[in-house]
């Protein structure tokens, strides 16, 4: 079986209002569909709010670990989920550049 990576982000709209936090092994592939639901008028939470900016990312190498961490991070309180983000991203950047 080959290397994968999985990984969990936390997603926004454009003022920061709502956070979505999700789960992929391809989150450039993911970010874009995001967009495109947008555009679609897709009535999934995500697109809903317009929560298509990347503000937070974790890599696994394991799905069974990624899936736990998303469950755990999804049940947490804004102010912690903001503190999270805060440890790898402290000014609140979308980092969707990144995985262009």
């Amino acid at each position: 079986e080959g290397y994968h990576s999985y990984y969990i982000y936390i997603i926004s709209n454009k003022h920061k209002t709502v956070f979505y936090t999700g789960v992929t092994n391809n989150l450039r592939i993911r970010l874009s569909q995001h967009a495109k639901n947008n555009l679609n008028g897709n009535k999934t939470f995500a697109s809903k709010y317009h929560a298509t900016y990347l503000l937070y990312y974790e890599m696994f190498t394991w799905v069974q670990e990624a899936i736990a961490r998303e469950k755990e991070v999804k049940n947490w309180r804004r102010e912690k989920k903001i503190e999270l983000i805060k440890t790898i991203n402290p000014n609140l950047d979308f980092l969707n550049d990144l995985f262009l």
